[in-house]
Parts: structure tokens; sequence; C-alpha cells
């Protein structure tokens, strides 16, 4: 006799496991990045590790806590453009307990967004060309690592490099996962026919005592803060308002930026709405029924609090590759992100000047005053910008809203 299988189970195994995979997805895809970013500014490995663990705690927790209260799928993030930002400083003045400062100023900056609209309407104003320029700077030393691995271990790059080329012709969702996938693989084969030991230790949570220094204020906490909100939380609200539906927006802040400050002690440096991994819980993947793809989120939320468990292990990994394997898996994963960041940035000819120089200041290894070029990136866009009169600025989107189709949507004014 042919079992028949309950409406329930049907209706809950959808939405489970298409959040399962999209937290996998998230983790694998771009924690590299964060690795690679928390080290650049001083972190230990335990530290790192540490790091990671909170993000995944508080992204999964403020996941649950979200969509259970408002039956919504609001996906949260930890900040990957943010995380670029940290690779790419190049250290900074006063060492980790400086970045740790900079992230509880970033965090307190998202709440206070929540409380003052006006400040988030000023990082709105953020001409499009400067803020994606900038971005793509960031992003472009991070891209350039597989080639520059390759290069150095081509037995090891090459066959990885390889694999996610092949699966984002046929598959493209998992081409990083998978490429992260087959990177575990031949480290761990490089660790066990050598001498190197993994040093595998169980999770922990490692604190840091804060200290506010204005170089990292200005070089590490506004940066993280502008992309954090132009490349992730307004295109998380747009790529969800496409899909029907409305974002607490002062909540979601509140949440992101207490989480943001309570992990900021345990080295986290930024949480945020999801703006590309949001759109697989909000789609009818999740379920054909739009008020049932919450579980999806709540699915990914306690996913990410499995998953912070083996925050000690990848962090492991990465220190126990040859140089290069894990940052090309990383560099492969912010492809498409670069591509979108500079196709928005020169766009309107009219705007390619400033954009071009935003570009090449965010490239460069500039550090004036103990700055890095994030902010300098900033400076040079907008003052070129006002000198060459492009015309009244335009508010700054992220990639998410092309998701979105081109929709604009300015959360300070939908919400109150």
């Amino acid at each position: 006799m042919r079992r028949t299988v309950p409406f329930v189970e049907r209706s809950l195994a959808q939405p489970v496991g298409v959040g399962i995979v999209a937290a996998l997805v998230g983790f694998t895809s771009s924690f590299a990045v964060v690795v690679a970013g928390l080290t650049t500014v001083g972190a230990t490995p335990e530290e790192a590790a540490s790091g990671l663990l909170v993000l995944c705690v508080v992204q999964g927790l403020g996941m649950i806590w979200l969509s259970r209260r408002h039956h919504a799928p609001l996906t949260l993030a930890w900040s990957t453009p943010g995380a670029a930002v940290l690779a790419s400083a190049g250290g900074v003045a006063g060492g980790w307990s400086a970045a740790v400062g900079a992230f509880v100023v970033c965090g307190a900056l998202i709440g206070l967004t929540a409380a003052w609209p006006a400040l988030g309407r000023l990082v709105a104003a953020i001409p499009v060309p400067v803020a994606q320029a900038m971005l793509a700077g960031v992003l472009l030393s991070l891209c350039l690592q597989p080639l520059v691995a390759v290069t150095t271990a081509p037995l090891l790059v090459g066959p990885v490099i390889a694999l996610w080329l092949l699966l984002a012709r046929l598959a493209p969702r998992w081409a990083t996962p998978a490429a992260f996938g087959l990177a575990v693989v031949l480290v761990l084969a490089v660790v066990a026919t050598g001498d190197g030991t993994l040093g595998l230790r169980p999770p922990a949570v490692v604190l840091t005592a804060p200290d506010l220094t204005p170089a990292a204020v200005v070089g590490i906490a506004l940066p993280l803060y502008v992309v954090t909100m132009a490349s992730q939380n307004v295109p998380g609200v747009s790529v969800l308002a496409s899909f029907g539906y409305a974002v607490p927006w002062r909540e979601t802040l509140l949440v992101t930026g207490t989480g943001t400050m309570v992990g900021a002690f345990a080295g986290g440096h930024a949480v945020n709405l999801a703006a590309i991994t949001a759109a697989l819980p909000a789609s009818a993947e999740a379920h054909p029924d739009p008020r049932r793809r919450w579980v999806a989120t709540q699915s990914a939320g306690w996913a990410y609090l499995v998953l912070a468990a083996l925050s000690p292990l990848v962090t492991a990994l990465v220190a126990a590759a040859p140089a290069g394997v894990f940052e090309a898996v990383a560099g492969l994963a912010l492809l498409t992100t670069l591509g979108a960041a500079l196709a928005a940035a020169v766009r309107d000819e009219s705007h390619r000047v400033a954009a071009t120089a935003t570009f090449l200041t965010a490239a460069s290894p500039v550090v004036v005053l103990g700055v890095g070029s994030a902010f300098w990136a900033l400076v040079v866009g907008l003052a070129v910008w006002a000198l060459l009169a492009a015309g009244p600025p335009r508010r700054a989107r992220g990639a998410g809203d092309a998701a979105a189709g081109g929709r604009q949507w300015w959360p300070w004014r939908a919400t109150r």
C-alpha cells in the first residue's frame, strides 16, 4: 500500500530544506573573506574563529527572532563587503583592540540609523557611482587572488578554479560551495602527507576590550558602516520587496545594530539584512505559499547556530592551507559582486571620471594619517563629483537592486 505523506510533513520539508541550503551556501561562499578580513586587522586564529562563531550565532538568533515575530523570511547575514573592507585595510593603528572598537562604533551607527532616519538618508545620498566604485576598488585585490594563487600553487588552485567555472555554467548556486569543498579536500591531503597539523580547538568565545582610536573609527568603522548600509541593508529591503514582503526597517536595524555591538567584543565585525541569499528563502522555491516561507528563514537561523560550532575547524583549515588557496576561493565568490559594482559605477558616462577616481583610490595601498584607502576613496570620489558638477547626487543602491528589477525602495520613508 502506498503511504500518504501528511500535508504538514510536506509543507515543512520544503522550506526547512531550502533554509538549510541557504545557510550552507551563505557560509561556505564567504567565510574565507570574513576570516581574511579579521586576520588582516590583527586577529589571531583563535580570535578570528571567535569572530566567525559569534557572527553565526548573532545572525542565527536574529533570523529566528525576526522571522518568528513577523512571519516573514527576514534573512540576515554577516557583511561580506564589510569583511572585504577589512581585508583591504592592510592593518590598523592600535591593532586588534582598535579594530574591535571600530566594530562597536559600526554597530552603534546601524542602531542609530533606526532611531535617526536622517542618518540613513545621508548614507543614501552618496552617489551611486561613488558608492559602487568604492566597493569595487575594495574587492579588486581579493578578486585578483585566484590569478596570483594559481601561479604559486597551480596543482591546488587550478582544479578549484576549473570546478568553479564548470559549475558556474551548470549550477551557479553551488559553484562556490563546491570549490570550497574541493579546496578543503586538497588542503587535508596536503596536511595528511606533510608534517603539519590542524591544531583543532573546541569552539570558544575570545573577548577583547575595545579601544576607540580616531584612525580606526575613520578608517574602518565609517567605511564598514557605509558599505554595510549601501551594499547590504538597502538592497536587502529591495530584494524582499520584490517578493512582496515589507521589512520592519527600524526593528531590523535595532536587532542587527545591537547584535553587531554585542558580537564586536568577541570579534564579529557586522551583521545586516541579507541581499543575495535573501532571495532563496523569499522565493517560491522555499514554499508555494508566501505565508509559509518564513519557515525557511527559521531553518536557516538554526542551521547557522550549528555552523557556529565549525568555526574553529574552518579557521584552522585556512591557517594550515598553503598560501592563496582559500583566498582564491574567496576571490571567485566575489567576482559577481565585483562585476555588479563596476557596472553600477560606470553605467552613466557623465559620472565615470568620479567613479574611476574613487575606484583607483580604493584599490590603492594608500594610507594617510593612519587611515586606509576605503575612506579616502569616498573623500576623493565626492570631491571629484562636486568639482565636475555631475548633477544632484542620487541615492546609493547596491547590486541587489538589480535583482529587484531596478525598483528603489527607501525604508525610512516606507516605515515609521
